[in-house]
């Protein structure tokens, strides 16, 4: 991470690269208002990173700043009057302006009471944390740090601009924040965060499941995730949010035969990450909306992908509820791939993700086991292609996730599980090559089906489509009169 000069902000470069900037604080100044850039953007300048977003907070109200800048931008939008924000667009440039406000929860309420507020400082004081309660005024670019903020930035430090407790009992959802922080920048909580975490967590539970889940998204795609979901751990924020993460952390048997499940699946995630890049530049980047403090990936690169670090966080969930102990001292995890998938599932509808990505990461729970038949290459053509079918659209993610869910210490066994499953992928393009396995279909199509055996629309169609793609799996593709008669085989069979 880039340190900031404690000192001084080189505002001029960040006025000059975003000339709407000074612009619209010229508006506001002739209109009477006070208008300042104000958190990310002055965070990131600070931090040389590209600033995007351009967020802005003033004194006018929000039907005044529809006035001033009516006849001057080229759209205008309400993106949240009672939350005080209007929306504009000027040439290539998009801004979001916010009246001074203060937000605060009611002790049972899901949804904060916004009350504006009447300066910039007191604006400042009630934002998450010091490093994001940075502003430079405009036009001017007086540079306005009141809580300290640049010198926590310096350090790499979340602290909150007023005291722990009032700040997260003001906004709950600031607790998950402090967590997806730390996973993106690198920082480190200071000790009354985690304390204040420790001690309210619970109070996590009033926030709504959608913003849960949006912080949760921005932290597992963050530069450093394990440790977010390290700090979301120890501070009870997890048992809150993804119970199933602490609930890894099983008591090891006296003869410690079985692995740490929950260091076993964080190190799981480490390296599914670093395997993304199979994924290709900026390939499957997940639900998250990018916030230029994800994965730091540069052009080209690949992007953090949600589905894949979700389901290596998760592939083994299922261990606790399934783990026996046998007469002989050994643990077993009967089925944990199929209750997982299970527990996977319902954990991220509660936290109301899309069924797309919550099939995805499902899937792969349940999936990730399936390898581990392979031996030594003892499948057979059939088996692959059936591995292939299965797996649909996650195949390349479920490459990834069973490659990184080999953690054991053991070189030779590592080295060993990575020959078996390159031999499992060549195999894969090598029939992919041959048979079109992305695509596979059977051999006669519901037209020709219905042709063949002089029936029409019905459930029979169904079955024998399905009898006809089981033999494609078993046999591989067979031209057209081999189809037929395997077809009229199995429907005299049927009787």
């Amino acid at each position: 991470m880039s340190q900031p000069d404690a000192t001084v902000l080189d505002v001029s470069d960040l006025l000059a690269r975003h000339p709407v900037l000074a612009d619209l604080g010229r508006l506001f100044e002739q209109a009477g208002h006070e208008l300042a850039l104000v958190g990310g953007p002055v965070r990131d300048a600070l931090l040389g990173r590209d600033v995007s977003d351009l967020d802005l907070t003033t004194s006018a109200r929000p039907e005044q700043v529809e006035q001033v800048v009516a006849s001057w931008a080229d759209a205008v939008w309400d993106v949240g009057r009672e939350f005080g924000t209007i929306g504009l667009r000027k040439g290539d440039e998009t801004v979001e302006i916010t009246t001074y406000r203060t937000d605060a929860y009611e002790v049972s309420s899901r949804k904060p009471q916004v009350a504006f507020g009447e300066t910039l400082e007191a604006d400042l004081s009630r934002r998450d944390f010091t490093v994001n309660a940075l502003a430079v005024r405009l036009p001017g670019g007086e540079f306005v740090d009141a809580f300290g903020g640049v010198p926590d930035l310096a350090v790499g430090r979340l602290r909150t601009p007023v005291t722990a407790e009032q700040s997260f009992d003001d906004d709950p959802l600031r607790m998950m924040r402090a967590a997806r922080f730390v996973a993106q920048l690198g920082f480190t909580a200071s000790d009354d965060v985690v304390e204040a975490m420790t001690a309210m967590s619970e109070r996590l539970s009033i926030v709504s499941a959608e913003r849960v889940r949006d912080e949760l998204v921005k932290l597992v795609e963050g530069r450093y995730p394990v440790v977010g979901l390290r700090l979301m751990v120890e501070t009870g924020l997890a048992e809150q949010v993804l119970p199933e993460l602490p609930a890894l952390r099983l008591e090891r048997d006296e003869h410690h035969r079985h692995k740490d499940v929950y260091e076993h699946s964080l190190t799981v995630l480490e390296q599914a990450i670093d395997l993304e890049h199979r994924l290709g530049p900026g390939g499957g980047a997940g639900p998250g909306a990018a916030d230029g403090l994800g994965g730091g990936a540069g052009p080209g690169a690949a992007q953090p992908d949600f589905v894949v670090r979700f389901a290596a966080l998760m592939h083994d969930v299922g261990k606790p509820r399934t783990r026996r102990f046998q007469d002989d001292g050994t643990v077993t995890f009967h089925h944990h791939d199929v209750v997982g998938a299970k527990m996977t599932r319902k954990r991220m509808r509660a936290l109301r993700f899309s069924n797309d990505v919550t099939d995805a990461v499902a899937l792969l729970v349940e999936l990730h086991l399936r390898f581990h038949g392979y031996g030594s290459g003892e499948w057979t053509d059939s088996a692959v292609r059936r591995y292939v079918r299965d797996a649909g659209d996650e195949l390349e993610r479920l490459h990834i996730l069973t490659r990184a869910d080999c953690t054991t210490r053991n070189q030779r066994k590592a080295a060993r599980l990575q020959r078996t499953y390159d031999d499992l992928e060549r195999r894969i393009a090598e029939l992919s090559e041959a048979e079109e396995l992305a695509a596979i279909r059977p051999d006669l199509d519901g037209n020709q089906i219905m042709e063949v055996l002089g029936i029409g629309p019905g459930r029979e169609v169904g079955e024998a489509y399905r009898f006809l793609l089981e033999l494609r799996m078993d046999r591989g593709p067979l031209d057209e009169a081999a189809a037929v008669e395997a077809l009229r085989a199995w429907w005299a069979a049927r009787g």
